[in-house]
């Protein structure tokens, strides 16, 4: 009984051998038929930051004014802390993100994320921007201790340089 079985179950797997075989050198190989790799379309960084910026409800011009702040827009830029992309993310922050930061799109996705989080945690305060901008570079631990922008020197001129870059980014989204 075995042995029979064993037999059957081994002639099925033979013709489903033949027929896959069939199917992958007839019909498939035949052009028409075939699949063609199509490669996707490349987008730009900016439309990679208004996506981002849509999707995550921020402002295109203060995701644009981080990427600056952070990165210069380099895409390949790692701080001395580990920090990695356009955005700047710290690995456990991408982590928790789901993002992979090394992959431009999901680290501008991540951080457009990220400082949506921030800004809707701030968001009763009367310096909200300014908080969120604080945040992003020194950690939401340390404007919270201090209730508002820490009064560490980098933390104060990062807060100034980007609000500079927002400004900018702002004018130009108008003027053009």
């Amino acid at each position: 009984m075995k042995t029979a079985l064993f037999l059957l179950l081994l002639c099925a797997c033979s013709v489903a051998a033949y027929f896959l075989q069939f199917l992958r050198t007839s019909l498939l190989m035949d052009p028409a038929l075939a699949i063609k790799h199509i490669t996707p379309p490349s987008f730009s960084l900016n439309e990679v930051i208004r996506a981002a910026a849509r999707k995550h409800q921020v402002n295109p011009a203060f995701v644009k004014s981080i990427i600056r702040a952070e990165s210069g827009f380099s895409a390949k830029a790692v701080s001395n802390k580990g920090a990695v992309g356009l955005m700047q993310l710290m690995p456990e922050t991408a982590h928790q993100l789901a993002v992979d930061p090394s992959v431009p799109e999901q680290n501008v996705e991540g951080g457009a994320h990220y400082l949506s989080w921030l800004l809707h945690r701030y968001q009763n305060k009367r310096d909200a921007l300014r908080r969120a901008i604080a945040a992003y570079n020194a950690g939401p631990g340390a404007v919270d201790r201090y209730h508002g922008v820490p009064p560490f020197r980098e933390t104060r001129a990062y807060v100034s340089r980007v609000l500079r870059f927002y400004r900018f980014y702002q004018r130009a989204a108008f003027a053009g």
